[in-house]
């Protein structure tokens, strides 16, 4: 009979970690990290497949830690683990969490540098001695051809979120610090998905890897109460957005839509109508995002409007609901965005707006995760349309959203809304770019 490991003392996580890890309300392991803390001890190399939210960050972490505490002395220059991610909000999510983990420890200073800070301070941080690196291939690359960074003592690579550098073109970039490397070194992947992409590069960068694979239908389900809205065309969804909004149970939530354009439109409009309303996309600078990040965790921020690649690894206890105002293309899209509630022991709700030409896509989701999504209805606000079972809208699940933009007209037809402020839509087209 099996014996079902319940502690992280139990992994052989470093016992002063676990008092850490106890001080910071963390006494259970996720199923994650039950399964890659083992592997990663024996000093295997790893590609797991797991979302986020799942407690990744940990899985990796803390036996990197442990190996640290057992032997805290080696010689020569930079850091003993090197974690890179693809994002600044990220890097300094796993910034946070290394430094949470390790408190108190001989040889565990961390070091973060991401793209968009001044590289006088990275430059001063990089001259002092430290154990862990964080950081974002682009700035970890250009300081390493600038001779700032060596890997003289590296014991451990850990790609965090392969999948989203790849889409972001860094490569090249993980390919490059790679090389820079001993080839005696634990490398480490995680990922949401296993694309041919990420599976080509773990084939270069791994050697001999366990997989893990974290079942998507499994994850989380409990924690976020997942709901679908029928729509008939972009007013409604704004009407509906409103009265979701009002409601005393949502703390903080995140809109999501499929453009840059629509973001800051729609995030105008919420703080014409008096809410605390801010948009986050690509187009914004590394500045600008910081303030609308720091404005979304002290609550000055009730509600992010944003778009995907800028929302990914936001990790903010507040967070009560996700709101797909635009459903997205990709279903694994869709569980990065409910992702984003639901976090660290907490629930939350994530609902989305589903017109006429959306039901392939959310048949699509549904697949993906392995369950139907319950749909449930507004008083007085019911969509016209209701789907029937098997019922894919006329299109396939790359086809486009219904709605386009705010103030527009309902388009007619299939098409959703139009553009801003008019326009028919014929077509349902968003307008502006994604990002």
């Amino acid at each position: 009979m099996t014996t079902v490991t319940t502690t992280f003392a139990d992994l052989g996580v470093n016992a002063h970690i676990v008092t850490n890890l106890t001080d910071l309300g963390l006494t259970q392991p996720t199923p994650v990290q039950a399964q890659a803390i083992p592997m990663l001890l024996e000093g295997h190399d790893l590609i797991a497949k797991a979302p986020t939210g799942t407690g990744k960050t940990a899985a990796f972490l803390l036996p990197g830690l442990t190996r640290m505490a057992d032997a805290p002395d080696s010689e020569g220059r930079g850091p003993r683990i090197l974690v890179l991610a693809p994002t600044r909000e990220l890097a300094q999510q796993v910034t946070k969490a290394a430094v949470g983990f390790g408190r108190g420890m001989r040889g565990a200073r961390v070091v973060c540098i991401t793209g968009g800070e001044p590289y006088p301070i990275q430059n001063r941080e990089l001259s002092k001695p430290y154990d862990i690196l964080v950081a974002t291939p682009g700035r970890l690359l250009d300081q390493m051809n600038n001779g700032r960074v060596r890997f003289d003592r590296l014991d451990m690579l850990v790609l965090d979120e392969a999948d989203r550098m790849l889409d972001l073109g860094f490569a090249d970039d993980m390919r490059a610090i790679a090389e820079a490397m001993p080839q005696e070194r634990q490398t480490v992947c995680f990922t949401a998905t296993l694309s041919p992409s990420v599976v080509r590069l773990a084939g270069d960068l791994l050697t001999n890897p366990k997989t893990l694979e974290v079942a998507q239908q499994d994850t989380r389900r409990d924690a976020i109460d997942q709901q679908v809205i029928y729509v008939d065309h972009v007013d409604h969804k704004r009407e509906l957005l409103s009265h979701l909004l009002a409601d005393a149970s949502v703390n903080q939530a995140i809109v999501f839509t499929s453009t840059k354009r629509d973001a800051d439109q729609l995030a105008a409009e919420l703080e014409d109508a008096g809410e605390a309303a801010g948009a986050l996309h690509g187009d914004l600078n590394q500045r600008q995002r910081t303030r609308m990040l720091e404005a979304l965790r002290r609550g000055r921020c009730r509600v992010l409007v944003a778009t995907d690649v800028a929302a990914r690894g936001i990790d903010v206890a507040g967070i009560t609901h996700v709101i797909n105002f635009d459903l997205p293309r990709q279903a694994e899209d869709y569980v990065h965005r409910i992702g984003r509630t639901g976090r660290a022991g907490a629930t939350g709700t994530a609902i989305s707006f589903v017109s006429r030409r959306d039901v392939g896509v959310l048949r699509s989701i549904e697949h993906y995760v392995g369950d139907k999504v319950r749909v449930t209805e507004v008083a007085g606000m019911e969509a016209r349309f209701k789907p029937q079972e098997g019922d894919r809208g006329g299109m396939g699940p790359r086809g486009r959203s219904g709605g386009g933009g705010y103030r527009g007209g309902n388009g007619g037809g299939n098409g959703g809304g139009g553009g801003y402020r008019g326009g028919n839509g014929g077509n349902g087209g968003n307008g502006g770019n994604g990002g």
